[in-house]
């Protein structure tokens, strides 16, 4: 079982940038298919972005062109770019993990996660 830590949270107006990371441990890091989720007050939990077989991208529409998913396998961390922020942006960032044969940006096929990075966008 892989354990994930996020850092990286924080405050920013609207149109400025973060960068978040999820350092992993306990698993063999360049094998696993990771994704970044997000939760805002009072709704479900969402899909951003997932690397999976190959180093392949997955982004929510809503990210598309403004977040830049990538893993730095020597590191075993995961990072999330985030360029353009809007207020929509705001929530409870999470990195999770799942098994590479199932698909990307499903919260049910994510079998571990980490406990949440909160990001807030002022306008």
């Amino acid at each position: 079982q892989v354990q994930l830590v996020e850092s990286g949270g924080g405050s920013v107006q609207a149109g400025g940038s973060l960068r978040l990371s999820c350092a992993a441990s306990g698993d063999t890091f360049s094998t696993l298919c990771m994704a970044w989720f997000r939760q805002a007050p009072k709704q479900s939990r969402e899909g951003v972005a997932d690397i999976g077989h190959y180093g392949r991208t997955t982004y929510a529409n809503s990210v598309k062109g403004r977040f830049t998913s990538s893993k730095d396998n020597a590191g075993n961390s995961l990072i999330l770019e985030m360029s353009a922020l809007k207020p929509d942006d705001t929530g409870i960032y999470y990195c999770a993990a799942r098994n590479c044969f199932s698909s990307p940006l499903f919260v049910n096929n994510y079998r571990s996660w980490g406990k949440g990075t909160q990001v807030t966008v002022t306008s």
